[in-house]
């Protein structure tokens, strides 16, 4: 990108859909039946390709992304996010600007994927050493998009060797009704045994009677099959 292209969400998107074809947009309908139509047909490759161009889009201009109707755009908007936050020379200004348009705007951050680009970079990385009472009250949310958030956001915690804060927000979701938001706590259990294998198979001890079977499936995955058979026979 040259020096003289503007930053703005009106840039963006004139790029964007330079990109679009119809064949890739049938393909979306497989993993997003319910509103693949929000779809324009520009492959997410493409996307976060474009994202890095953006990165230093003021924040101002990605709120303007979000609100867009194209799928794609909002994804280019939480991978701009994504990518600036997890940046080395991320500024703690910067940092706390993208954390409040996050949680400010997450009526717009509504489909698994768009909280998996930006949760753990944006809300995790800016609560690393702060109080972490949002994410207690995102879990109790009646949005699943926002309870996605706290459980995926605690990967920030875990990349520093700290899991305590997943298994404890683990433990709240145990009765969400959704699946969406068990397979982000099995992700993130899983990924918390890999920092600590012995504390996750004492945790599931203890707790795999109660986790719903999804949940506990994608936590159990990388272990060893007489492991996952003690546990899923333990398992609802």
């Amino acid at each position: 990108m040259t020096k003289t292209t503007k930053l703005t969400a009106i840039e963006f998107l004139k790029r964007l859909k330079a990109k679009a074809s119809s064949s890739e947009r049938k393909k979306y309908e497989r993993y997003f039946p319910d509103s693949y139509k929000e779809f324009i047909g520009v492959r997410m490759g493409m996307v976060f390709a474009l994202a890095k161009d953006f990165i230093d889009m003021p924040v101002a201009e990605i709120d303007k992304l979000l609100e867009s109707k194209v799928h794609e755009a909002r994804a280019g908007a939480m991978s701009i996010m994504g990518k600036s936050a997890s940046g080395k020379k991320v500024t703690p200004e910067r940092l706390k600007e993208l954390y409040d348009l996050y949680i400010r705007r997450h009526d717009r951050i509504n489909t698994w994927d768009l909280v998996d680009l930006a949760a753990y970079h944006v809300v995790g990385r800016y609560l690393e050493d702060k109080p972490r009472k949002i994410l207690y009250r995102l879990a109790k949310s009646k949005e699943w998009a926002e309870r996605r958030t706290a459980i995926v956001a605690t990967a920030h915690f875990i990349r520093s060797g700290e899991v305590e804060e997943t298994y404890k927000i683990a433990e709240l979701l145990f009765k969400d009704p959704e699946d969406l938001v068990h397979k982000g706590a099995g992700w993130m259990l899983r990924y918390a045994g890999n920092v600590d294998r012995k504390r996750l198979l004492a945790w599931l001890d203890k707790h795999a009677a109660k986790m719903p079977r999804v949940m506990l499936r994608y936590t159990i995955e990388k272990l060893d099959k007489k492991q996952r058979e003690r546990y899923l026979s333990m398992g609802k």
